[in-house]
């Protein structure tokens, strides 16, 4: 076997190849190292265990699914983005099959507190992007958010409903944006 180096970046995108085409059981250490044509010993050069191979690949599925867009205005407007959420979503359930049933249910069942940790990193980051698109928003009415009605509180709003679609695989985003339009848009506030 070739005992060449390979990059962390590498062993990552041989592993979301196996799981499109063999599915997540079919990544370990040496299957992937096999794939690579590097030495076990060369995988362990970057993680440590299995648990952290896994960790590190979901990470870099979520980052593949959520890439940023190639036009950045998607993040200035809410329908837009939820939208394009949407769209990343039915996209990332045809690219990874199971990918978001699979991590829901915590499979890095070797090392959950490192998973969990991980999966808090990448959703606390989806929110923040999510605040942050509500803030800068110009069609948002001035007076749709309040001290109790934030716009953080609103992303959480619309990260549990995303969250819900992806369990369902409902990739519909239109009772979303109805919610989002009467909420931030219209002067629905007597």
């Amino acid at each position: 076997m070739n005992t060449v180096v390979t990059s962390r970046e590498e062993i990552l995108k041989t592993s979301r190849e196996l799981i499109q085409r063999e599915g997540w059981a079919a990544v370990n250490i040496r299957s992937v190292a096999g794939a690579c044509g590097v030495s076990v010993g060369s995988i362990y050069n970057y993680f440590d265990s299995k648990a952290a191979l896994m960790a590190a690949t979901v990470e870099s599925v979520w980052c593949e699914i959520f890439h940023r867009p190639e036009d950045d205005t998607v993040f200035q407007d809410t329908v837009a983005c939820i939208t394009w959420l949407y769209k990343r979503m039915e996209l990332g359930c045809k690219q990874y099959p199971g990918f978001f049933s699979l991590h829901s249910l915590g499979f890095l069942g070797e090392d959950k507190p490192h998973g969990k940790r991980q999966m808090e990193q990448t959703w606390q980051h989806i929110l923040d992007g999510l605040s942050s698109v509500l803030h800068r928003d110009a069609r948002i009415r001035p007076d749709a958010f309040t001290q109790t009605f934030t716009a953080e509180k609103f992303a959480d709003v619309l990260f549990s409903l995303m969250l819900s679609a992806l369990v369902r695989q409902d990739y519909d985003p239109t009772a979303v944006l109805e919610l989002i339009r009467r909420t931030l848009y219209e002067n629905s506030r007597p």
